[in-house]
């Protein structure tokens, strides 16, 4: 190899993002946010009050997704079955809200709803109502047929 294509590869794996210059940096960043928001993902609310308080302004139903940073099953539905394809045509039809259950203000909330394991998934109306609810991990079809019968449900 010639000494200018030595010192590309020494550069490349150095600092792989020198390399790309600034136009490649910023194309794989709007890679990113292109990615994330082609793949419907929900827009979470992380107050209760206020998340009830938007879907009886709105007239929509709600997700509240009880979760935590620990769990497997929480992590893969966050990851994979709410942004999917399969629930993506649900996305603006719902609030969403998302709730660790390890601090101390949503504790209250998942004792309410029975939560006894996680990830614990309560569907309710846009008056707050209880509709439904799913426990533990899923699939996107599945979620998304969950989300197709609550929104049938739902005033």
């Amino acid at each position: 190899m010639d000494l200018l294509r030595v010192e590309i590869m020494k550069t490349m794996i150095t600092n792989p993002l020198k390399s790309l210059g600034l136009a490649g940096v910023a194309g794989l960043a709007m890679l990113s946010l292109t990615t994330s928001a082609l793949a419907g993902e929900p827009s979470y609310e992380k107050d209760y009050k206020a998340a009830v308080s938007k879907a009886k302004e709105a007239g929509k139903p709600v997700v509240v997704i009880f979760s935590a940073s620990w769990c497997p099953p929480c992590q893969v539905n966050k990851k994979d079955v709410y942004p999917s394809k399969a629930v993506e045509p649900y996305v603006d039809k719902f609030v969403w809200v998302y709730l660790d259950v390890d601090k101390d203000e949503n504790k209250k909330l998942a004792e309410q709803y029975g939560v006894r394991g996680i990830p614990h998934i309560e569907f309710l109306s846009p008056d707050a109502k209880k509709l439904g609810n799913v426990v533990g991990g899923t699939t996107p079809e599945d979620f998304a047929a969950s989300l197709k019968t609550m929104l049938a449900q739902s005033p």
